[in-house]
């Protein structure tokens, strides 16, 4: 692959990412309230949605998945109302530490937060037509097809692995630095955020139906 062509594909997957969607959105969530540590496996359970969206559309699925419109609307929905179902649960277990009682939070497990980043990009398949409609656009078709492909699916995971840290990492500094009530603000302010990303997935779905 050309290296002009790379880094046109470089700069606009750039683009497309610098505005947050419901991913980034509970990457900063997971982040805030569980460390940044714990939410790492919130971006890997995402970037394993994408690897698959991605494999999907190569082997030629996308097709499929969007001749099946009743299939779609279920995924979607049900991702939708199981982020809404995580929010509302963050929002009421956000309460204050009783007077004299020893800081305690329990944390999601490592395995939780990869289901909860996995499913969230899940629920959003058309991601498969996407990266069936978006990655030809950067491919030779005088040149074989899967390197170019790997090539292009690699450096998306990166950078959206990079782009998910860096919100990640953010929302963690903020978060170390408020403690007692504040505390229970950042884990209702992110609860919010959880209930925002299924907005925004719905959105999505009423937009393109």
């Amino acid at each position: 692959m050309p290296i002009e062509t790379w880094t046109l594909y470089v700069l606009t997957v750039f683009a497309l990412m610098s505005t947050p969607g419901p991913s980034q959105l509970l990457m900063l969530t997971n982040s805030g309230v569980h460390g940044f540590r714990r939410s790492l496996s919130t971006a890997a359970g995402d970037l394993s949605a994408n690897a698959l969206q991605m494999l999907a559309a190569g082997l030629g699925l996308a097709a499929i998945i969007a001749a099946s419109a009743t299939a779609l609307a279920m995924i979607k929905w049900a991702g939708v109302a199981y982020l809404v179902w995580l929010g509302i649960r963050m929002i009421r277990r956000a309460k204050p530490d009783h007077p004299g009682a020893p800081a305690h939070h329990k944390k999601a497990s490592f395995k939780t937060l990869w289901l909860q980043g996995f499913l969230t990009s899940a629920a959003n398949p058309k991601a498969v037509v996407f990266f069936a409609a978006f990655f030809p656009l950067f491919i030779a078709p005088d040149a074989t097809f899967w390197p170019q492909f790997l090539i292009l699916s690699a450096t998306y995971i990166v950078m959206d692995g990079l782009f998910l840290s860096a919100y990640g990492l953010s929302s963690s500094w903020i978060a170390r630095r408020f403690k007692g009530s504040a505390r229970v603000w950042i884990e209702r302010i992110g609860g919010g955020f959880m209930i925002g990303a299924a907005v925004l997935l719905g959105l999505k779905s009423i937009s393109r139906q």
